[in-house]
C-alpha cells in the first residue's frame, strides 16, 4: 500500500489535428467534426500527488526559444474550471496535479484537454487495481472506468487524447476510430497568440460556415478572430518555402518535416519553435 502513496509521472501528448471537417450543428450548438488527429512527442508532464482534495498546479517551463531561462507568461486557471480538476471529478479521485506545461495554451494543440487526458488514464489504471483488490475488500465503493464518450463531455479533444495515437475523430469528438501509425513528423510554429477556440467556431458560424483550405475548416474562421495569425504563417512559409497548415482551431502553424533545411532559428523571435514526431496509441 506504500507504492500507492507516492508521486506518480505522467505524460500528456499534445495532440495535431491533419485534417478538420466540419460536417454539421448539433440542435445545442456543438459542431459535428470529421478529422484526422495524430499524439505527438510533445508532452506536458504530469505529477500526481496524494491528497484528500482535487488541486491543479500549473508550472510553465521555459520557452523553446528566447532568452535563457525565460519561463512564457501563460493565463491558465487553476480553480474548478480547470480540465485537471473536471477530470479528477469525472472520474470520482482527487489527487494535487501539478503540471509542467510545455504545450502553449491556446496554440490548437490540445494542452488542457492532454493534461485532462493524463489524468483520466490514471484514474482508469487505479480503477483496475480497485477492482482487482475488490474481492479482498468488499465494502471498497470502486468509481467506474471514464470511456471515451465520457471524456468528451470535458471537452471535444478529451476522447481522442485520452486513446491517442492517430485517428479518424468524428461526433462532437467522442467518436474516435484507431488508424494505422504512420511515421510522421512536423515543425510546429507556436506564436504568442492564445487562441479561443469558442471564439473560433463562433467566427466560424458568422461566416456562413466556409470550407477552409489546407483540410481546415475552421482556418478562415481563426484569421478572421485572429488577424495577427497571417503574418505568422507568411514568416514560416517563407523559411520552409511549404504552405503552412493550422492546427485545430489555431494558432499553430505547421509544416511536414523534414523540408530540405532544419529551421534552427525562428524568424521571429517572439515565437516558439519545434520539432515534433507522431507517437503510437497510448497505453
Amino acid at each position: 500500500m506504500a507504492a500507492r502513496a507516492q508521486a506518480i509521472r505522467l505524460l500528456a501528448p499534445a495532440k495535431l489535428t491533419l485534417r478538420m471537417r466540419i460536417t454539421g450543428i448539433r440542435g445545442d450548438g456543438y459542431h459535428f467534426i470529421d478529422a484526422e488527429m495524430v499524439s505527438l512527442d510533445l508532452c506536458d508532464e504530469i505529477i500526481v500527488h496524494p491528497s484528500s482534495e482535487p488541486s491543479v498546479e500549473i508550472v510553465p517551463t521555459p520557452a523553446a526559444h528566447g532568452s535563457a531561462g525565460e519561463v512564457p507568461e501563460w493565463d491558465i486557471p487553476a480553480d474548478g474550471s480547470n480540465l485537471v480538476i473536471r477530470a479528477l471529478e469525472l472520474a470520482g479521485r482527487t489527487a494535487h496535479v501539478e503540471v509542467r506545461k510545455r504545450i502553449p495554451p491556446g496554440a490548437g494543440l490540445g494542452g488542457g484537454s492532454a493534461d485532462a487526458a493524463a489524468v483520466l488514464r490514471w484514474a482508469n489504471r487505479m480503477t483496475a487495481v480497485d477492482t482487482a483488490d475488490a474481492p479482498a475488500t468488499p465494502r471498497l465503493q470502486t468509481p467506474a472506468v471514464v470511456t471515451p464518450q465520457q471524456a468528451a463531455t470535458l471537452g471535444a479533444d478529451v476522447a481522442f487524447c485520452l486513446v491517442g495515437g492517430r485517428a479518424r475523430v468524428s461526433g462532437v469528438g467522442e467518436i474516435i476510430e484507431p488508424l494505422g501509425f504512420r511515421d510522421q513528423s512536423f515543425v510546429l510554429w507556436m506564436p504568442p497568440v492564445q487562441v479561443d477556440t469558442a471564439a473560433v467556431y463562433g467566427a466560424w458560424d458568422e461566416l456562413g460556415g466556409p470550407s477552409g483550405p489546407n483540410a481546415n475548416d475552421l482556418e478562415p474562421a481563426a484569421l478572421a478572430a485572429y488577424p495577427e495569425l497571417s503574418a505568422w504563417r507568411d514568416d514560416l512559409k517563407a523559411v520552409t518555402g511549404r504552405t503552412p497548415q493550422l492546427a485545430g482551431s489555431g494558432g499553430t502553424w505547421f509544416v511536414p518535416a523534414p523540408f530540405g533545411a532544419r529551421m534552427h532559428e525562428p524568424p521571429d523571435e517572439g515565437a516558439r519553435t519545434a520539432e515534433a514526431r507522431a507517437i503510437g496509441r497510448l497505453r
